[in-house]
């Protein structure tokens, strides 16, 4: 009979232990950040990574948006996937399937998204989700709100009063509106205006079934955070049930929602669909998007906070030139001969990114990326390229925003205004 082996000796352990615990390091430095607050990739040798969406589908359990969905999606809508489910941007899904098929049958469903009021003006990063949302409102004709997070905005950022709050959710509206909603359609609403009555109803409900445990394991909350954030979960959660809004719905609690979203907003709806659940409530189904890139490269996303990672739509055409041609990172060659000779990499370089979210001709796209992966375009051609579409973008956008008028604003907050839906008639 063999003898078992002889026990480790005290310096193998701490050995060991010193391995293990440098193993983890690695780890530890290696992982990327993905919260609705913090968006950074993994580091690896300190250098920040792109973000891994492959990852962030297993880790968060959800699917990838793949061809058989695409070409479902065309079949019963009778329309073309947009370019941002046809590249990917929006990739991920809960149950979009769900969303097709009552949209086959007939049955009502309605569109939400949110936004945290801007101090200034938004950047490009947060209009994707708007632009989406207008293409889907005018594929399906549903109702669409919109959840103007100025408490959560207060309550998170220690420099703000609730006056300040309430001022940049205005503004935000405007700016929502000038993506070309109708307020007919659309209702978009401050959670300081908006909450009470039926909202407040539901608020109570989920944050009974809610946790402190559970929210600390979503968010990472510490026992130094306010209770107020802990809170803020359930008041995110309600505008996914329709009876938060009596107004659009008659009191109905029957009717799911969609909800195209960042990636990193997931922990609200993973929660809010294991509530839905428990209150006998449709589970929201959710479209995930990844994230416009900083101008400084792929591994963040921009930031408001940071005036040389973004585009705002308040920049003026020599800004956004200034920005790209200064700040855009690069794939390109070190030198313009080693460009020509070795090619340069479309897939890090931000100007090609940015490009593939705002350039909708899907040929001249790919005829881009050809061309600068062969060398042929340089990097100069490339950000020239870029600053015309975003200037295009941003420019068109002011034009539009210059015609919102305070009265325009107020009816799209107004929760009273008419809003009438074919799809919500009860059929005899």
């Amino acid at each position: 009979m063999s003898q078992p082996p002889p026990p480790p000796l005290q310096e193998d352990i701490a050995k060991l232990s010193l391995e293990d615990k440098q193993l983890k390091a690695v780890e530890a430095e290696a992982e990327q950040r993905i919260t609705p607050w913090e968006v950074e990739g993994a580091k690896v040798d300190g250098k920040l990574q792109a973000i891994d969406y492959d990852k962030l589908i297993q880790q968060f359990g959800t699917r990838k948006i793949d061809d058989e969905l695409l070409e479902r999606f065309e079949k019963v809508t009778k329309h073309k996937p947009h370019f941002f489910l046809r590249r990917g941007i929006f990739f991920s899904h809960r149950e979009l399937g769900r969303i097709l098929d009552r949209y086959e049958q007939g049955k009502p469903f309605y569109i939400y998204t949110g936004r945290g009021p801007s101090r200034g003006h938004m950047h490009v990063g947060h209009m994707l989700p708007f632009i989406f949302c207008k293409w889907l409102q005018d594929v399906f004709d549903v109702p669409f709100v919109v959840q103007l997070t100025d408490d959560e905005k207060f309550l998170f950022k220690n420099d703000l009063t609730l006056e300040q709050t309430y001022e940049y959710a205005k503004n935000t509206a405007r700016e929502i509106a000038a993506c070309g909603f109708k307020p007919e359609k659309t209702f978009i609403f401050s959670n300081q205006d908006y909450m009470g009555a039926a909202f407040y109803r539901n608020v109570l409900k989920i944050s009974k079934c809610i946790t402190t445990s559970m929210a600390k394991a979503s968010f990472g909350f510490k026992d130094s955070d306010s209770i107020g954030k802990l809170h803020f979960v359930s008041v995110e959660a309600a505008p996914s049930f329709s009876s938060t809004f009596p107004n659009i719905f008659g009191g109905k609690k029957d009717i799911p929602c969609l909800i195209p979203c960042g990636i990193d907003q997931d922990p609200y709806f993973r929660l809010t669909r294991d509530v839905a659940q428990r209150l006998k409530y449709p589970k929201p189904c959710l479209i995930h998007a990844v994230f416009l890139p900083a101008l400084q490269g792929p591994g963040s996303k921009m930031s408001s906070s940071i005036d040389s990672s973004a585009i705002f739509m308040g920049d003026t055409a020599a800004q956004i030139k200034n920005k790209i041609n200064r700040h855009a990172f690069s794939g390109g060659g070190a030198t313009l001969e080693d460009h020509r000779k070795y090619g340069g990499n479309p897939d890090v370089d931000v100007p090609y990114q940015y490009l593939t979210f705002f350039l909708e001709d899907d040929e001249e796209l790919k005829q881009l990326y050809d061309s600068y992966k062969k060398g042929e375009l340089s990097t100069g051609e490339m950000k020239k390229r870029c600053i015309q579409e975003l200037q295009e973008f941003v420019g068109s956008f002011q034009e539009r925003e210059r015609k919102i008028t305070d009265q325009d604003v107020e009816n799209f907050m107004n929760p009273d205004y008419p809003r009438k839906f074919e799809i919500l008639e009860d059929k005899k």
